[in-house]
């Protein structure tokens, strides 16, 4: 529910027999819904490519499921509802998967969309270029299409979490008519996309803004509500607050704003803050090491640095109490698949010092144990500010980290492609299920340089490798909470990488903003519902 109540109706707060109702609600109720109208976004940082199906991180989710349809959306209670596959079925044994596609829709250049593009996706595309998708659909072995809009998906043994992980953010559908036989990498429409979505590309002005208008044949028919979808790149804070509080920018999701300033537009009339559209991605923050870095392969090494760090600090100071410090791999909102039964690291400075004494790392004359450099996740104000934290903790043990400043384009390249870096702070999804948003990144055979967002670390661990491969067939969801327990447990002993916090993620919203929040995917959502109320 939202946090915010407003009284900005006429004559006073809607009412209801049980008391009032939030004035999303409320407000909507007096009004019907109207067509027409710019929705402005805020977006930072800019996108790098515009197919989520190739991976490109949260700013590409964010954009790009206006453009594209997934096969499954889904809601507030995490259950899926139709999106291009309007029905489905699973076969009892748990390896047959149908689907039956929407008849009436096209691509943005007018060709019907059928199940060959299901096909196509998946077994060229998912599964083979995608961190998450070699995950999710690794135990797919074919897919057939008995006709066009009919896609039955052959599996090797049954894979529980497939049905979570369609969504268009996570799954997406691109036409084959546009990429098969080509470098899909390098393709032009990764960058001048046509989708089967609500919205299609019209301009890309890099650098400011991107501007995208109503399918008039989307196959939902209706919808949108709104003409036309802008973004604009706002990579200033401050100008991020200011756009807000004059209305020109109208929705801006995952925290785009300091806390400090987040305190005091909530109570601003013309905003609201809303909670909903993140319990689908499952958040967390993580310190991750390079493990091909030789001072990083003692286990006491990362475990010192796990000591070093206030994480309830970090929770209070840089996410201002919008979320919790994190033990484990999954935030508590990821519900039976948390444990706390796991190795913690409580912040304790001495031990941490006493691990890199044990660990041969002792201070030099000038009470420097060793130095590296750190590079951090470029999407907002945290992540410089957490990194900034780290440095301070970590040059009170004895340890120099500089920190180290790029474009979100170049840090993807230099993390994941080149693997020219030491140390990062990042958020990723962990979420909705371990397979889909966890595996990747433990996973040995996730490691795939030049694939975003995934085994970052290059961890590589048999004993996590085979609890991972249970759980990804585990039908029995007593016995999957057991293993994954015991996952938590492993890579929380080995620490590849540090949980730091798990976030509460909010999205400001304007006033005349209507039925965001309807869908679990929240920012990264189609957005095809939304409505605006007359200035």
């Amino acid at each position: 529910m939202s946090i915010n109540r407003r009284s900005i109706l006429q004559g006073g707060l809607a009412l209801t027999a049980s008391g009032f109702l939030p004035f999303d609600m409320a407000l909507a109720q007096a009004q019907e819904k109207t067509r027409g109208g710019v929705l402005v976004i805020g977006q930072y940082p800019e996108p790098s490519i515009l197919t989520a199906a190739l991976g490109g991180g949260g700013a590409t989710n964010n954009v790009s499921p206006k453009i594209f349809d997934g096969l499954l959306a889904y809601d507030n209670d995490l259950k899926p509802v139709p999106q291009l596959a309007k029905s489905w079925e699973v076969s009892p044994d748990g390896l047959t998967i149908t689907f039956h596609l929407q008849s009436e829709a096209k691509w943005h250049d007018g060709t019907p969309f059928t199940a060959a593009d299901v096909a196509y996706s998946l077994l060229e595309v998912w599964k083979v270029l995608n961190s998450r998708g070699k995950q999710i659909f690794a135990d797919v072995i074919a897919v057939d299409s008995p006709d066009d809009h009919t896609s039955v998906w052959t599996l090797a043994k049954p894979a529980p979490h497939i049905l979570n992980g369609l969504t268009s953010h996570l799954a997406q559908l691109v036409p084959r008519h546009l990429y098969e036989g080509t470098d899909v990498m390098n393709n032009p429409h990764n960058t001048d996309p046509i989708g089967t979505g609500p919205f299609r590309m019209v301009e890309w002005n890099r650098g400011n803004y991107m501007q995208l208008e109503r399918f008039d044949d989307y196959w939902d028919k209706g919808k949108p509500y709104v003409d036309r979808v802008f973004f604009r790149f706002l990579p200033d804070a401050a100008s991020r607050v200011a756009a807000l509080e004059a209305g020109d920018v109208h929705l801006l999701g995952e925290t785009g704003v300091p806390g400090s300033d987040l305190e005091r537009l909530s109570h601003d009339p013309m905003l609201r803050i809303e909670t909903r559209g993140y319990n689908y991605i499952g958040q967390n923050t993580f310190f991750l090491f390079n493990l091909d870095r030789p001072v990083f392969q003692d286990v006491r090494v990362r475990q010192a640095f796990a000591h070093a760090i206030d994480r309830d600090f970090l929770a209070r100071n840089v996410w201002y109490g919008y979320g919790e410090a994190a033990d484990s791999p999954f935030p508590r909102d990821m519900g039976d698949f948390h444990t706390d039964d796991v190795p913690t690291y409580p912040f304790d400075p001495e031990r941490a010092m006493q691990l890199l004494d044990e660990a041969g790392l002792t201070p030099d004359s000038n009470g420097i144990r060793f130095e590296f450099t750190h590079d951090f996740l470029p999407y907002g104000e945290q992540y410089p500010r957490m990194a900034e934290y780290i440095r301070d903790a970590l040059s009170r043990i004895g340890v120099r980290m500089t920190i180290r400043a790029q474009d979100y384009a170049s840090y993807l390249r230099r993390v994941y492609t080149e693997r020219d870096f030491d140390t990062i702070n990042y958020l990723i999804a962990v979420g909705p299920d371990p397979v889909i948003g966890t595996h990747r990144l433990y996973a040995t055979d996730a490691f795939q340089p030049g694939v975003s967002f995934s085994n970052g670390a290059h961890y590589s661990s048999p004993e996590a490798d085979a609890l991972m491969e249970a759980g990804a067939a585990e039908m029995d969801p007593a016995k999957r909470k057991q293993i994954y327990d015991d996952f938590q447990r492993v890579v929380q002993r080995d620490l590849p990488q540090i949980p730091l916090v798990a976030p509460k993620q909010v999205t400001i919203v304007n006033a005349r903003v209507h039925d965001d929040a309807l869908f679990s995917e929240g920012i990264k959502g189609s957005l095809a519902d939304v409505w605006l109320s007359p200035e």
